[in-house]
């Protein structure tokens, strides 16, 4: 009669998950819809659209130092670059959720250099400069909520600058994108007065400042009001998840 099997020293010690195989398991239970996916963030698009905001500094320092031909012609390639890249993206389908923020992010830094830079020369009014920034400010501000809040768990601060990992889609409302449109055009006329002095702008300029002025009111009132400015792509942690969190940090303590 043979006896049982010794059982060894190594027998006895429980067979340990890789970690990064729990969490594909625990993964695994959560439905598709709360497993955050990544998005190629490298794009012709975006990168467009990065160089429009690298460029903006470079218009602020022209401005400011009187080279308004160089400001003019950064500023002409800021508007072409800015038309082809939501051309590219719409003819082969390159759009991605980070590009719906940093879009419109680039056209509000090249927008506060420039009516930092004119306002500080003097070739637009104090009063117009600050309803600009003042509404901006605000909208900035509100991103910044809205990012934290939609952030998939954990939420850390690597995650959060980590914009690989969409959490929430803005949606410029149609006076926003009307009033960018008004504010880069009175940007830019504003910019073009100092080179071509043969025409006198004074006028056109005036007005256009006070329609630029009421569509900006306009514009940040259809933010608050707008359900459709910002769409949350994660959904509120529900019972399931938090269940599947708990296990896993269970997993993760029987491991050490």
């Amino acid at each position: 009669m043979s006896s049982p099997p010794l059982r060894t020293k190594e027998s006895k010690i429980p067979k340990i998950l890789h970690p990064s195989t729990l969490t594909k398991k625990l993964q695994s239970k959560l439905p598709a819809a709360i497993v955050p996916q990544k998005e190629n963030i490298y794009t012709i698009p975006n990168i467009l659209t990065f160089s429009r905001i690298i460029a903006s500094p470079f218009i602020g320092y022209a401005i400011l130092h009187d080279q308004h031909a160089l400001a003019l012609g950064l500023f002409a390639y800021a508007g072409v670059s800015d038309a082809l890249d939501g051309w590219i993206a719409r003819r082969w389908k390159l759009q991605t959720v980070v590009g719906t923020v940093i879009d419109p992010m680039a056209d509000k830094m090249l927008m506060t250099v420039l009516v930092v830079a004119l306002g500080m020369k003097g070739l637009l009014p104090v009063w117009l400069a600050v309803l600009i920034l003042g509404r901006d400010v605000a909208l900035a501000i509100s991103a910044i909520y809205y990012r934290w809040i939609s952030l998939p768990p954990p939420k850390t601060m690597a995650r959060y600058w980590d914009f690989s990992l969409p959490s929430a889609e803005v949606r410029p409302t149609l006076i926003s994108k009307f009033n960018t449109f008004l504010q880069l055009g009175l940007m830019g006329l504003t910019t073009v007065a100092p080179v071509v002095t043969a025409v006198d702008f004074s006028q056109s300029l005036t007005v256009l400042q006070y329609i630029v002025a009421t569509t900006t009111v306009w514009s940040g009132a259809s933010y608050v009001f707008s359900k459709d400015a910002v769409k949350i792509l994660t959904q509120p942690e529900s019972k399931k998840e938090k269940e599947v969190v708990v296990e896993e940090e269970e997993g993760k303590k029987k491991e050490l």
